[in-house]
């Protein structure tokens, strides 16, 4: 049912949001028109000014947002964990859970970064920043504690954050596998990358003899 037209209020906000996320994903900022966003919560374009100034505003909120509650989230999962190992268990379970959960938003988040203002831009990849710098920090404690072995730890934040964020393009509930055991693969992928046995093995089969070939 469309809204009364002029409705003000945490409700109607709370509609907009919604459906400029929905918009945004199908469409594309870009070609999101502020126009199709008041029709599809049923009020009058001009209304929309009672509760956002700009589209641009809007996108900021929306991106914003979204990571501050990734951080806070993230922040709850790894309350009370201090093990290295566990808390990158812990980091995985939750990146990937969330990025299957709330694919509308991580898409725009990615893909629309490009469309922020530079001081909008600036303020959110200060916050990807800072969710990035816990995995960093993740890591590097394994490193010191000898758990990890991780040749640059930036290379692999970056590496296992594309890796996590992946299941958002192709998960599909009801697919083949549970959102459980993709979790699963995910941690024994990470896990097995940063653990010392696994440089081991690269090292022993980078020097094994090839077949054929003799010994000196």
């Amino acid at each position: 049912m469309a809204r009364t037209i002029g409705s003000h209020g945490p409700k109607t906000l709370e509609a907009i949001r919604k459906a400029g996320v929905r918009l945004i994903f199908e469409h594309g900022y870009e070609a999101m028109s502020l126009r199709q966003l008041a029709a599809e919560v049923g009020i009058q374009a001009g209304s929309l000014y009672n509760h956002i100034s700009t589209k641009q505003e809007l996108l900021f909120d929306l991106v914003q947002d979204h990571i501050n509650d990734l951080l806070r989230q993230l922040d709850l999962a790894l309350e009370g964990k201090t093990d290295p190992v566990e808390q990158l268990r812990a980091f995985v379970a939750f990146h990937v859970t969330y990025h299957m959960t709330r694919k509308r938003e991580t898409f725009i988040a990615n893909s629309e970064l490009r469309s922020l203002e530079p001081k909008n831009y600036h303020a959110v990849v200060a916050l990807r920043g800072a969710y990035e710098q816990r995995l960093a920090q993740i890591l590097d404690r394994g490193v010191s504690e000898g758990v990890f072995e991780v040749v640059d730890v930036q290379v692999a934040t970056f590496a296992i954050l594309a890796l996590l964020t992946g299941p958002c393009t192709w998960y599909r509930p009801g697919g083949r596998l549970t959102r459980e055991a993709i979790v699963a693969a995910h941690e024994k992928l990470v896990l097995s990358g940063v653990a010392p046995l696994a440089a081991a093995a690269q090292a022993r089969k980078s020097v094994r003899r090839p077949r054929g070939v003799a010994a000196e």
